[in-house]
């Protein structure tokens, strides 16, 4: 899609310099790009390197790329020049429809030809924001998690008018700048990571409306219970492993019927035998061939690391 290879692009423009967008900047800078930043609030560039300072020390635990320096950032007076002669464009505008239209159609008429450009944007399709721009097949999302420079998942998806090479291009090159890409088939409002996160944040405002729990219950509920296998295995192989031997097959024969008990707010789907047999499929693809007794050794191990990590058991890490 682009004239430039995803893995020799070395000129980043990002459009927004708030926390995201400055988040952004941190990571491309420590990964060895050269960055040019606008932002059109009067203090952004004063915002931007305080955020950069702050963030360096622990991109140097992490280990920027040979070459990366903050002194390879560029603030740009005007849209234009950030762009001109960027090889990919990352926006980070605030999360207003109208605002996103209006700015993606400017960096699209301003980006060199074939460039992709990608929107930070936590929850519109690319659909409903590609609508004014000249060439929307090359417009795409790049959705990250706050900060951009830690986290290392980003979700790529593209709208009803994009070009499924500019999709995978930008797949490719997030890859190559130090991501993990989740590159997503269709269009989902929220994305993945933001619905899954939305359904427990209502749930949580729920009980705290209803007196059910406190704050201090919910945070705690996650942070000592699920959220320290979360951390590497993730919710489908956990429930996975609830099965034994038998695996996600037996954990939906034995608790599926549970989905009809009042534990969430949420209404569930109805546990059909092809909605099982997907889920029973997907866990087998993602165990990538490890037994019920190496996932549990991993499984263990990792609480244990988790536990060391953030203090909570004495010892070093493995």
């Amino acid at each position: 899609m682009s004239p430039t290879p995803p893995s020799s692009v070395r000129r980043v423009a990002c459009v927004g310099a708030g926390v995201i967008g400055g988040g952004w900047v941190a990571h491309f800078l420590a990964r060895g790009y050269d960055v040019s930043a606008w932002d059109p609030a009067p203090d952004a560039e004063d915002a931007l390197r305080r955020l950069i300072t702050a963030a360096w020390p622990a991109l140097e635990q992490l280990g920027p790329a040979e070459g990366a320096s903050a002194d390879r950032l560029t603030v740009a007076p005007a849209l234009a020049d950030a762009v001109a002669d960027a090889e990919f464009v990352q926006e980070s505008a605030p999360e207003k429809l109208e605002l996103k239209r209006d700015l993606l159609a400017r960096i699209d008429a301003a980006t060199p030809p074939g460039v992709v450009i990608a929107s930070s944007t936590s929850g519109y399709p690319m659909s409903d924001m590609q609508t004014t721009a000249a060439t929307p097949g090359r417009l795409v999302v790049g959705h990250p998690f706050n900060p951009p420079y830690l986290i290392p998942l980003v979700e790529v998806a593209g709208g009803e008018w994009t070009d499924r090479a500019a999709v995978e291009w930008a797949a490719e090159f997030y890859a190559a700048a130090g991501k993990s890409v989740i590159t997503m088939d269709r269009e989902l409002p929220g994305f993945i990571a933001n619905r899954l996160q939305e359904a427990l944040w209502r749930e949580a405002l729920h009980m705290v409306a209803n007196g059910e729990a406190t704050v201090e219950d919910i945070d705690a509920s996650i942070t000592e219970g699920p959220g320290l296998r979360w951390a590497f295995m993730g919710p489908m192989l956990t429930f996975a492993l609830a099965g034994g031997e038998g695996g996600m097959a037996r954990m939906l024969d034995h608790f599926g019927p549970s989905l009809k008990s009042p534990w969430t707010r949420l209404a569930a789907p109805e546990l059909d035998r092809a909605l099982r047999d997907a889920v029973v499929d997907g866990c087998e693809r993602a165990a990538r061939g490890r037994t019920y007794a190496q996932l549990v050794a991993e499984r263990d191990q990792g609480i244990i690391d988790v536990l060391r990590a953030t203090g909570r058991l004495a010892g070093p890490a493995r």
